[in-house]
């Protein structure tokens, strides 16, 4: 215990000294406009204890209280740990306060593939910290459902911090749906999310993330992920409802032979929404390959869209594809897609795309039969399009649902 106090020090040590370091790039965020006290209001305790409009919301973030068709649930709201537990053997859940305690290792874990003085927002959430998920899937344990998390806000003007860990031991294979929601007040609130995985030899981990946030909400993820031989990791991000300004660059390292990482990301900037959403894969084993996607819909709001793809030795493969379409008279798409090649014989490519809808293709659907507004919508849906995610079918009717909403407030 002596040398986890140890450990901590150095963390605190170090998150003290930059504690006012801006992010490399995005809106540098005031945090003293945000609490860390959250309302003195009583938490639900346990998932039959929340009321239908804080169901419904989680719900709207793939998170279905009633668990039917998941393996283990965890809800946090706000700084509280509502409801934490496995449903199938040889998954654990738990907040990761709880999981540091239970297991010294886990130290060899923290702060590990994110840095703690990174940024300021890094090192509010070490000098904050206030729990966050910790999931494991013990060896060979292939889950047959996935496993849901929720962290939801619920007060006015609150910072809630979070540190999540997942670790996938050696072959085994786990599915996340994590979702992130806002209680519907007036006010604003900042959400901070700290993120590590940890992929072993022959492992696989989908990771999905959708976001519900609100127009006053300000997010700051910051993910970082290991990836080790013959390992696998998938990250779905969707985010299609308004958001005040989200800023994150997830980045993964593929330090064992033949791994593999895949990002992608369907983003909606609403009227006054600001999104600079990114990705980042470092290819650092033999075999190794890599892909980056990104689907950008701007109605009137402003999207930067990054993807950084670096080949640190031969044989590797990776791609790297952005496709902007803007609505409306002043949304903005920034695609920013970089390659970097550090010895012979890497393979590695990308592309970007941004433009309007064409004419030519609306008068193309109207001629079938659809008015304008119809055939604008069929391109909105197309354009969309997330059977590249390879989602369970409950998540894609979710997701179907909110489409179709962004497409109504499009037209």
């Amino acid at each position: 215990m002596r040398e986890v106090q140890k450990i901590k020090e150095e963390l605190d040590r170090r998150a003290r000294a930059a504690a006012g370091k801006k992010a490399a790039f995005g809106e540098d965020i005031d945090l003293a406009g945000f609490t860390g006290k959250p309302s003195s209001e009583a938490y639900p305790s346990g998932l039959s204890a929340l009321s239908a409009e804080h169901a419904k919301l989680a719900l709207s973030a793939g998170v279905d209280v009633s668990e039917k068709g998941r393996s283990g649930t965890f809800l946090q709201m706000d700084h509280n740990v509502i409801h934490a537990r496995s449903n199938a053997e040889g998954l654990e859940v738990m907040s990761t306060t709880d999981a540091l305690a239970k297991y010294d290792w886990l130290w060899d874990y923290y702060w590990k593939a994110v840095a703690v003085d990174a940024d300021k927002y890094t090192a509010h959430a070490q000098l904050n910290p206030f729990h966050g998920y910790f999931i494991r899937a013990l060896p060979g344990q292939k889950a047959s459902f996935p496993l849901q998390a929720c962290l939801f806000l619920k007060s006015n003007d609150l910072i809630q911090s979070v540190h999540n860990v997942i670790v996938a031991e050696e072959g085994s294979d786990l599915s996340i749906i994590t979702g992130c929601a806002t209680e519907s007040f007036g006010g604003s609130g900042m959400h901070i999310g700290i993120s590590e995985f940890f992929v072993k030899k022959n492992a696989r981990v989908t990771f999905t993330m959708i976001h519900n946030w609100r127009e006053n909400v300000v997010v700051r993820p910051r993910t970082g992920t290991v990836v080790e031989e013959n390992g696998v990791f998938l990250s779905n991000y969707i985010c299609l409802q308004p958001v005040r300004n989200i800023q994150m660059y997830p980045r993964a390292t593929l330090a064992g032979k033949n791994s593999l990482a895949r990002y992608n990301s369907i983003l909606y900037a609403h009227p006054g929404s600001q999104l600079d959403v990114g990705s980042r894969v470092d290819l650092a084993a033999r075999g190794s390959r890599a892909e980056i996607i990104a689907r950008a819909l701007s109605h009137d709001g402003r999207i930067i869209a990054r993807g950084y793809l670096r080949g640190e030795t031969a044989p590797i493969k990776a791609h790297l594809e952005c496709r902007g379409l803007i609505l409306g008279e002043r949304g903005n798409i920034y695609a920013i897609p970089e390659l970097e090649g550090c010895t012979e014989g890497v393979d590695m490519s990308h592309e970007a795309a941004v433009g309007k809808i064409a004419k030519e293709e609306i008068e193309y659907l109207m001629s079938r039969g659809m008015s304008s507004q119809e055939a604008q919508a069929a391109i909105v849906r197309g354009f969309l399009d997330i059977s590249i995610m390879g989602l369970p079918e409950v998540l894609k009717r979710q997701i179907d649902r909110a489409i179709a909403s962004c497409e109504k407030e499009a037209m």
